[in-house]
């Protein structure tokens, strides 16, 4: 594949400056708004020479797709067959069985429950009188979908968990293909979906988890961004609203678009159709984000009853403290590195944010760049740094394009050898021996 050709030019917009009494204008004030347009401009910029979805573009993406899953299947069923002739426990340290069952554990079991018997109607306590883990944690779209397949085909819930989540996988990698093809160049947008395919966590594609059918919903809606048709992603962030926690997130970054217009309006004509379709989808994915908690509550009489259930995975981490906006990660690197762990963490996050911010990442687009930011201020916000962190990080997957990661052969072949090594030891650690 040969890399198209991408320049882009576009000059700041005249926007006027507060002037102090004397007339002059403030030098903080103008380098600050001087530097917030600049950066704005550039994430909006025109990319006139990138040609997106040339013919049979689909082809090698579903190429590529097909040889993850083999792999995921493979590195799985080795662990698989080990395990059932060392005799040691599967997922939730059942006793292995079939290979569709070595599948269908922890969420993916849950998921499954759901289908079969709905959620329950009061919340499980154990004798101290705390909440026990339940399936309040896990939200309906993907248990809807299995359930519904597996009513139409006869086929067992592992069965269609499995192939709903597989067949996710496969619409995620054309998704996140057709969006970076409209940001990037091919060869940095095939290389994405490369590493995206075959990354460490991708044997979630091929598990009874939400995960791939929530990313396939929030790439579209990125790329309905690009091509600026807001007010179809509506439909699209209810759904992924219902699917996996994390929404919100995609709620706060069409907010941030919707700014970044707005700034620009004077260049770059802001229209009311748009404004509007920002506004709705926005508004409509943020209001369906928060709505699970406030179903949990009124169904079980407990109006914290989603975040109690939440809570009962955080005790045996971080004891029976309650949860406080941006500190689930600190508390954490408190409790078991003291100083140093807080240290660690926020270094982690300062460290995120000047990648993201990069002029490379910047070259993706306020589209890209407003979501990757707001879904990680989210994690930041409510969730611990735990090893389900690896798979949560999956909607980043854009970030696969910045080009520093395969600019050359050598930097290509070492990010998928590292990709196929890492993916054989999260089979090992968070599936055969812990949970992902």
């Amino acid at each position: 594949m040969t890399e198209s050709a991408e320049t882009d030019d576009r000059r700041a917009p005249r926007v006027p400056v507060a002037t102090d009494e004397r007339g002059q204008i403030p030098t903080t004030l103008t380098r600050w708004r001087s530097g917030l347009l600049s950066t704005v401009t550039e994430l909006l910029r025109p990319r006139s020479h990138v040609t997106p979805l040339e013919p049979g573009w689909a082809l090698p993406v579903v190429l590529i797709w097909i040889a993850g899953r083999a792999l995921n299947l493979a590195l799985l069923y080795v662990a698989f067959a080990v395990s059932k002739l060392g005799g040691w426990s599967g997922p939730d340290q059942q006793q292995v069985t079939t290979f569709l069952n070595f599948l269908s554990g922890w969420d993916a079991a849950r998921y499954g429950a759901i289908a079969g018997q709905g959620y329950p109607l009061a919340l499980p306590f154990d004798a101290q009188g705390s909440v026990e883990p339940n399936d309040w944690a896990f939200l309906p779209v993907f248990p809807f979908l299995e359930r519904a397949l597996a009513s139409a085909t006869g086929a067992p819930w592992q069965l269609a968990g499995v192939v709903v989540s597989t067949s996710a996988s496969a619409a995620a990698c054309l998704a996140l293909y057709a969006l970076l093809r409209h940001v990037v160049g091919r060869d940095q947008a095939w290389w994405a979906v490369v590493l995206f395919s075959l990354g460490p966590l991708s044997i979630v594609f091929v598990l009874g988890y939400a995960e791939s059918l929530f990313l396939f919903l929030v790439f579209s809606a990125l790329l309905l961004a690009v091509r600026r048709r807001y007010l179809l992603i509506a439909p699209l962030g209810v759904v992924a609203a219902f699917t996996r926690p994390g929404a919100v997130a995609l709620a706060l970054a069409l907010g941030i678009l919707l700014l970044g217009r707005w700034m620009l309006r004077a260049e770059d004509p802001l229209t009311r159709s748009e404004a509007i379709g920002l506004i709705v989808s926005g508004s409509a994915t943020a209001v369906a984000g928060i709505m699970w908690p406030i179903i949990a509550g009124l169904t079980t009489g407990a109006p914290d009853a989603y975040v109690q259930t939440e809570m009962a995975w955080w005790v045996p981490i971080l004891g029976g403290e309650e949860p406080v906006p941006l500190t689930p990660g600190l508390v954490m690197g408190w409790r078991w590195l003291g100083p140093l762990g807080v240290a660690i963490v926020l270094g982690v996050i300062v460290t995120a944010f000047r990648w993201m911010l990069s002029r490379p990442v910047r070259a993706l687009g306020l589209e890209i760049v407003g979501f990757v930011m707001s879904y990680t201020l989210y994690l930041f916000v409510v969730f611990l740094p735990t090893q389900a962190i690896a798979r949560l990080l999956l909607p980043l997957a854009p970030l696969l394009a910045d080009d520093r990661l395969s600019r050359t052969r050598r930097r290509r072949v070492c990010a998928v050898a590292a990709c196929i090594v890492l993916q054989a030891g999260a089979v090992i650690l968070l599936w055969t021996i812990g949970n992902p």
